[in-house]
């Protein structure tokens, strides 16, 4: 399952994994504090993607939610082997089943793809990499699996995209692993595949912390998209 819903069609993807910008555009960058809860998340990056125009700046939303499963358009609810008192939200990213809890970064990519030049492989490919070259820094080999999206160490996935793309910007985005509790995700098939193996930086890293995770991965991925990292308040 591709991990990418599209409407109004597909945009054109291919070429090296940089974006075209020569860094002179923002890339604003909100953290949200607390613990956000996933649906009015959702409701807020449907109405910036909806109300953008030609020139709104793209954004990266990092944040953290409290437990969830979340269902992508085309899941199917046989992955959910057993989800007990953690709510289910169908949404409407690509991809099959997921966990979202405390102690994992999500970063919901806002972008407009025909400005940055971007096609929806490609921008999975930057995503991908921004957090293979991430952990290399911490002495962590990861990689891609070219059957199923997301970032893997040792065959245990760390990282996972999903993404849904309106009038060609993107919403949603990835799922890093930094120090949340595993064990939900034996409730389900992760990511619609059985007895996928899951891991988590703090595994890998004893003494990683989560700002550190976050200025890396949000470094590398403003690097790789060519553009400017600039925070903003929330």
């Amino acid at each position: 399952m591709s991990p990418t819903q599209h409407e109004n069609g597909a945009l054109h993807s291919g070429g090296s994994l940089s974006a075209a910008n020569d860094g002179s555009r923002p890339l604003l960058v909100r953290r949200l504090p607390g613990l956000r809860d996933y649906l009015p998340t959702l409701e807020g990056m449907r109405e910036f993607t909806d109300l953008r125009g030609p020139d709104t700046p793209d954004e990266l939303w990092l944040l953290e939610h409290p437990p969830v499963f979340t269902l992508g358009q085309a899941g199917r609810e046989e992955h959910l082997l057993d989800p007990g008192p953690i709510p289910v939200i169908k949404v409407d990213r690509g991809g099959q089943v997921t966990y979202h809890g405390p102690g994992q970064l999500v970063v919901y990519i806002l972008l407009d793809l025909r400005r940055a030049g971007l096609g929806v492989k490609r921008l999975v490919g930057l995503l991908e990499q921004a957090v293979i070259d991430l952990l290399a820094t911490l002495e962590v080999a990861a990689e891609r699996r070219a059957d199923a999206p997301g970032v893997y160490v040792a065959g245990a996935k760390v990282a996972s995209l999903g993404l849904r793309i309106r009038n060609g910007c993107s919403y949603h985005g990835l799922a890093l692993n930094v120090s949340l509790d595993l064990d939900p995700f034996g409730r389900i098939n992760p990511c619609g595949y059985p007895g996928l193996a899951v891991t988590r930086v703090s595994d890998l890293v004893p003494d990683v912390s989560m700002p550190e995770i976050e200025a890396g991965l949000v470094r590398l991925l403003a690097a790789s998209l060519g553009m400017t990292a600039t925070p903003r308040a929330v």
